[in-house]
C-alpha cells in the first residue's frame, strides 16, 4: 500500500514537472508576428524576444554613413528603434503613431547597438513602449514609442469615405 502511494506521488510529481516544462517552452517559444519583412542589416537583428520585450542589435556599416567622420545616420538608429518596439508589441497589425524620442550620443562606424524595449502600458488598442538603445554601457537613444493594433493592415483600413473625394492639393 505505501509502495503505491509512493508510486502515485512519484507520478504525480512527474506530471506537475511536465506541465512546469510545457509552461516554460511555451514561455520561450514567442514567434515575432510583424515586421517580418525588416531588413537586418539596416534595421538590426532580434537577439531576443519575449512577450511583451525585445532585444535588437544593430550593427553599423558604411552604408548607413552620414559622413566621411563615421557619423551613423540617425535615422538608421530610429529605424532599429521603431523595428524593437514593433516587436515588443508582436501584434501582426500594429502600426507607430506618435514618438517621443531623444538621441542622447552620436553613434559612429562599426559600433554594435543594443536596442532593449519593453511594452509599458496597454490600454484597448494602444501600446506604449519604452526603447533604448545602448553602445556597450553608452545610452545613446530612448524614447516613447506610441502604437496601434489594428484590426487589418493599415494599407487595407478605410481612412476615408468612399463616397468623399480626396481634396486636389
Amino acid at each position: 500500500m505505501a509502495e503505491e502511494i509512493q508510486a502515485q506521488e512519484d507520478v504525480s510529481l512527474r506530471d506537475a514537472d511536465l506541465e512546469l516544462n510545457e509552461y516554460l517552452i511555451k514561455e520561450e517559444e514567442v514567434i515575432l508576428k510583424t515586421h517580418q519583412r525588416i531588413h537586418p542589416d539596416y534595421s538590426g537583428r532580434i537577439q531576443r524576444i519575449e512577450q511583451g520585450y525585445v532585444e535588437v542589435v544593430l550593427e553599423t556599416i558604411k552604408e548607413m554613413l552620414a559622413d566621411d567622420m563615421g557619423l551613423i545616420h540617425g535615422g538608421f538608429i530610429f529605424s532599429a528603434a521603431d523595428y524593437a518596439a514593433m516587436a515588443a508589441v508582436n501584434e501582426r497589425n500594429v502600426v507607430l503613431v506618435a514618438t517621443d524620442c531623444q538621441f542622447l550620443s552620436p553613434v559612429k562606424l562599426g559600433s554594435k547597438v543594443t536596442f532593449k524595449a519593453t511594452v509599458r502600458h496597454k490600454e484597448g488598442r494602444k501600446r506604449n513602449v519604452n526603447v533604448e538603445a545602448y553602445v556597450l554601457d553608452i545610452k545613446v537613444f530612448e524614447g516613447t514609442f506610441k502604437t496601434v493594433v489594428t484590426e487589418r493592415h493599415v494599407l487595407k483600413l478605410k481612412l476615408i469615405d468612399e463616397k468623399e473625394e480626396v481634396p486636389n492639393t
